[in-house]
């Protein structure tokens, strides 16, 4: 065992007080699904992208993990190691309308200081409650009111330390339903075990840099100057890790949209070329349909096509700034043309297992890259873009109102079909299964996001 003697020494670590309580919420998606049908509480449940028996989890409830049930195992392989499991069909709207209720219920104690993501938050601690004694009251006040005021089949797990970073390592050291102070005189020996990739801020690029350093545990990675730590990443995002890991606060800088898109993985019937370019076609106008609610124009796309079993194309094209989604669909088609002819080459086409695509380099009007290109743009194709752009913003706006009427006559958002949207023909029969807005693990969609 590694004496504490081998490593620098904690120099002022009782000036850095607990600043921070990270809330990590336990198997999400499952949790929401067993709050909303009360039946389920305390059974094995998973969430699936689709309602299809051809898929994998996105989530599984801790009750499912016993059965070495876990993210990504097949719908037909859960139900043979879980007679009777719970499959339930993703509802990305629900899970943010329950976030909200949940970031409304902890403010009621605490302020927040930065979502995460669907299911993670640090919230900031006053100066009469970073006493450790107090700040665990307020955890266990946080948890009470969750269970009372939203629901009890929302467990998470919370961490409380100097930093956001070790506030978020502190939640993950007990799940479910955890509580874990991480003092900065508890450093580093508290977290001596937990392995480097654990650590948000260390992918497998950073990793195999810290190997080549030398670096393959974490009193190495604490051992480590804050000088070392930014030529390892290259940037100054290491220096700020390093002060971050250390209990010194650091400001995280806004996150700037780069790209607006969306995925799917395609079921059975929609696994063959012209099916999948449907799919493809619809994500695209579900992520335009996001790029003018922001405001945003972009000038570039990709679609990328994954194969069965296994392989993939992709491609790109860049353009002019634009919100036309005529344009955006166009280029799309000529994209997937050529993917269409490089399997036609090949001599077969192989199966279809998902299509990606995203707008990239965007801006807002008034923004320097934006405006320096209008001023070479030929005045009728720029009008032209704006004209068509106009109508496109029309169309959402009628299709948001559309859903919301449907809603408040009782309707169920994202179901109901197409019938009730304004739609290109080429799109009819494709069910809202596909367009709706999904969660990524580094963002919550706006609920606006949901009426597209």
């Amino acid at each position: 065992m590694l004496s504490r003697a081998t490593y620098p020494e904690n120099k002022g670590a009782a000036k850095r007080p607990l600043s921070y309580l990270f809330i990590d919420f336990n198997a999400y998606f499952a949790g929401v699904e067993q709050h909303d049908h009360p039946e389920l509480m305390g059974k094995p449940v998973i969430v699936t992208p689709l309602a299809s028996e051809h898929t994998g989890a996105i989530a599984a409830s801790y009750e499912a993990r016993p059965f070495g049930i876990k993210r990504g195992t097949k719908v037909a392989d859960a139900r043979i190691l879980c007679p009777g499991i719970a499959v339930m069909p993703a509802r990305h709207d629900r899970y943010v309308a329950v976030h909200k209720l949940l970031m409304e219920e902890i403010e009621r104690h605490i302020p927040l200081e930065k979502i995460y993501s669907i299911d993670e938050a640090a919230f900031r601690l006053s100066r009469s409650e970073q006493d450790p004694a107090r700040a665990v009251a307020t955890a266990h006040r946080i948890k009470e009111g969750i269970a009372t005021n939203v629901g009890p089949a929302l467990r998470s797990s919370i961490g409380i330390a100097p930093t956001r970073l070790l506030a978020k390592l502190a939640a993950e050291r007990v799940k479910p339903d955890g509580l874990t102070v991480l003092r900065a005189e508890d450093l580093p020996h508290a977290l001596a075990d937990i392995p480097l990739t654990d650590i948000p801020g260390i992918g497998a690029g950073v990793e195999a840099r810290l190997a080549r350093a030398g670096v393959d545990d974490f009193m190495k990675l604490w051992a480590l100057q804050p000088k070392q730590a930014r030529a390892i990443w290259g940037s100054v995002m290491g220096e700020r890790f390093w002060h971050g890991l250390h209990g010194y606060e650091t400001i995280e800088e806004p996150t700037k949209k780069s790209m607006i898109g969306h995925s799917r993985v395609l079921t059975r019937e929609h696994e063959t070329p012209d099916k999948a370019r449907i799919v493809a076609r619809a994500l695209l106008l579900k992520a335009a349909s996001r790029l003018r609610h922001y405001g945003m124009h972009a000038s570039s796309l990709s679609l990328s096509v994954r194969l069965r079993p296994e392989g993939g194309w992709q491609a790109a094209r860049r353009f002019s700034y634009s919100q036309d989604s005529f344009q955006f669909l166009a280029l799309l088609d000529d994209m997937w043309a050529d993917f269409s002819d490089a399997q036609r080459r090949k001599g077969h086409f192989p199966r279809l297992g998902g299509v990606t695509v995203y707008l990239h380099g965007l801006a807002k009007q008034g923004e320097t890259a934006l405006e320096q290109l209008d001023l070479f743009a030929e005045p009728k194709g720029v009008e032209k873009n704006a004209r068509r752009a106009g109508l496109w913003k029309a169309i959402d706006t009628i299709n948001a109102d559309l859903d919301a009427k449907f809603q408040r006559l009782g309707g169920p958002r994202g179901e109901g079909g197409p019938k009730r949207h304004v739609a290109l023909a080429s799109q009819s029969g494709l069910a809202l299964n596909y367009l709706g807005a999904k969660i990524a693990f580094s963002r919550v969609p706006e609920e606006a996001e949901f009426l597209f």
